[in-house]
């Protein structure tokens, strides 16, 4: 186990290449068992997250090889397996998502129940209940076990716009017989790249982008070579690192109709960008101060689904509107423990009340000091390395694995940038 030591107070600046989509990257890989030739991705990020999906794939049977950087071949025709084991499982909660596609390819899926990030109850109901409506079987007794001899598309109409429980109703539903409607599914930049891979494969998904989707059932699916997009919560990340350490950076490879919410997001707490080409600029020279709305009164940063403000950089802005100035209300309305990590905050010197579990009051700017820190999950985790980085003095960071599940080589690509952080073993 690693943790980062880090010194507050020097700006970032310089370049930096955004990795590809990690919620892109994992039902990817998960869709590429329903194939029956080789699949190709690429911009695959090099994350724990990653790893682990790729250990649940050779489990499975699959010939997985690295083609190069960022660059994997998966041949999911030797699968053999249709178990997910307990050890990846318990890692990572997107070994949820080979339910949809091995029930749809080999009529049966065993898996734990999953784990992942600690923010809260994770219902995975909605999974669940459209694997059901496309006529899965369930019982669990310590594990899930789906089984289901043919798949038949129906309409279904999700109680919740969940993401991966969209995913695993798409790769169900693209070798189920006849049509199905897909109502009320998420639509983030993940869930349109995981369609349009399925289409490269030969699925027939139409409203890609909207919350209704036409999915015609196929016989089968063939093998394709798929680039994944750039993180943009990745992005949105170092747009707050470079505002709140009042430095200049340059991310590279991003796409720029992922940015409109995070602009108004980050236009709330005087932060703006450049687009040049495919490249986002942040200069040192920010406002930092919040807009208030109509009247002085105080805003409101609170998430959605998309095309609402993403939910895993809320904890990202709370640590940017503590150094910005005014008062402003952070709104977390899905998971009830995500904003928990804001009493780390406040013992560092920020001003924050935390009005409930979903909702955080911040009044800026605020001086912070070095602390101790333990990450609990991979968003809070890369809000408290931006916390330590703008602090006086030192921070110690620990349980990083969470951070580096989602942040590729993070600690690297901060020193790059002129950042001083130290990736040390935990004695």
């Amino acid at each position: 186990m690693y943790k980062y030591i880090v010194e507050g107070g020097h700006p970032v600046k310089g370049r930096v290449a955004a990795s590809g989509n990690k919620n892109a990257a994992l039902p990817c890989l998960a869709a590429a068992v329903l194939a029956r030739e080789p699949v190709v991705l690429k911009n695959i990020p090099e994350i724990e997250d990653v790893a682990v999906m790729i250990e649940v794939l050779v489990h499975l049977g699959a010939q997985v090889k690295k083609l190069g950087s960022h660059e994997w071949s998966i041949d999911p025709r030797s699968i053999e397996r249709q178990d997910v084991p307990a050890e990846q499982s318990r890692k990572v909660r997107a070994s949820l998502l080979f339910a949809g596609p091995l029930l749809a390819r080999f009529g049966q899926a065993i898996l734990p129940p999953p784990g992942g990030d600690t923010i809260g109850r994770r219902r995975i109901d909605t999974h669940l209940l459209a694997l059901q409506e496309l006529g899965a079987r369930i019982t669990m007794e310590g594990v899930l076990r789906f089984s289901a001899p043919k798949l038949k598309g129906a309409p279904i109409f999700l109680d919740e716009a969940s993401v991966t429980g969209t995913e695993n109703a798409i790769m169900a539903a693209v070798l189920a017989e006849g049509r199905t409607v897909l109502r009320n599914s998420a639509s983030e930049p993940h869930v349109q790249d995981l369609c349009l891979m399925l289409n490269a494969m030969g699925a027939k998904i139409s409203g890609v982008g909207s919350n209704v989707l036409y999915i015609e059932g196929v016989p089968e699916l063939g093998g394709c070579e798929y680039a994944i997009g750039p993180d943009f919560m990745e992005i949105g990340s170092f747009i707050g690192l470079a505002a709140v350490t009042r430095g200049e950076i340059t991310i590279e490879g991003v796409k720029a109709e992922d940015l409109p919410p995070l602009r108004v997001g980050f236009n709330r707490l005087g932060i703006s960008w450049e687009l040049k080409g495919g490249n986002l600029y942040v200069s040192s020279n920010q406002l930092m101060k919040v807009s208030a709305d109509l009247g002085g009164q105080i805003p409101k940063i609170d998430d959605a689904p998309w095309p609402g403000f993403p939910p895993d950089l809320t904890s990202i802005m709370t640590v940017v509107a503590t150094q910005t100035e005014g008062t402003v209300l952070i709104h977390e309305k899905m998971f009830e423990s995500r904003m928990f990590f804001v009493d780390k905050l406040i013992g560092m010197g920020a001003r924050i009340v935390l009005c409930d579990p979903h909702r955080a009051v911040v009044s800026g700017p605020a001086r912070l000091s070095g602390a101790l820190l333990v990450s609990p999950d991979v968003r809070a985790g890369m809000a408290m390395v931006i916390a330590a980085l703008c602090a006086d003095g030192q921070s110690t960071i620990q349980n990083v694995y969470q951070i580096e599940r989602g942040y590729e080589r993070i600690s690297e690509r901060l020193k790059a940038l002129g950042a001083y952080i130290e990736r040390i073993e935990n004695c």
